[in-house]
């Protein structure tokens, strides 16, 4: 696994408090070197939990206008599963014009990455990533990270959903052999046909055993099986 991936894995997975959380948070801005990382999590409830390295003044105007109501990122996102690169959001509308002026002006910069997770009881979570790079380097940068925030996200929200005390169920069976190296192939990065052919089986059966680890797991998806299985140390990268 690539040390960076390893290095914010370690980092996230020490954390025992709200406040390493925020720290956390900050760390992975500074290890691949971004403007701003931000974790917001709302449960079903409507209680709200965020660490984010935005400046203290946007985030209170940010709350104090509702924009939440507004911002294309978290509309846009709550309908969505995949990461959503902001400029496939839209910003079209005179309100969110406006409100992208208020947040460049603020510090945020125009480029901007987001990852839906969704937990038990409704929970729903956004591990974002904002930089005023151009173009260019924001599609290199996302070319060569998505995957580490896909994990990253997921993994952040399972240390949040523990600090809360969040009843995370165990699995009722253990993982089968080649389930752990299925989550563990797509953990290092592999793609489906790759992980299937260093297994030596089909996509089909690698598909089979990925959904009867998910299932065992809990999870709403791939990815947050194998952040699932990686912070439960069923699987080692």
């Amino acid at each position: 696994m690539d040390t960076r991936l390893t290095r914010a894995l370690d980092r996230i997975a020490a954390v025992d408090s709200f406040e390493g959380l925020q720290a956390g948070i900050q760390d992975l801005r500074d290890l691949y070197d971004v403007d701003h990382v931000a974790y917001h999590a709302v449960n079903a409830a409507g209680g709200q939990y965020a660490a984010l390295t935005y400046d203290h003044d946007w985030v209170t105007h940010y709350l104090d206008q509702d924009y939440d109501r507004i911002d294309p990122v978290v509309l846009g996102c709550y309908r969505r599963f995949n990461p959503v690169d902001w400029k496939a959001l839209d910003w079209s509308p005179r309100a969110a014009r406006r409100f992208l002026g208020e947040a460049l002006d603020a510090g945020l910069g125009a480029q901007g990455l987001s990852v839906p997770v969704r937990g038990p009881h409704g929970r729903f979570a956004l591990l974002t990533v904002n930089h005023r790079c151009d173009d260019r380097r924001w599609a290199l940068f996302t070319s060569n990270f998505l995957q580490d925030l896909i994990l990253i996200a997921h993994y952040v929200n399972e240390v949040a959903l523990r600090l809360e005390g969040v009843d995370q169920t165990q699995p009722s069976s253990p993982l089968s052999p080649r389930e752990i190296d299925a989550l563990r192939l797509l953990g290092l990065g592999r793609s489906r046909a790759q992980a299937a052919d260093a297994l030596s089986i089909s996509e089909h059966t690698l598909r089979a055993y990925l959904e009867s680890a998910r299932y065992k797991l809990g999870a709403a998806n791939t990815t947050h099986a194998v952040a699932l299985a990686v912070t439960r140390g069923q699987v080692l990268l």
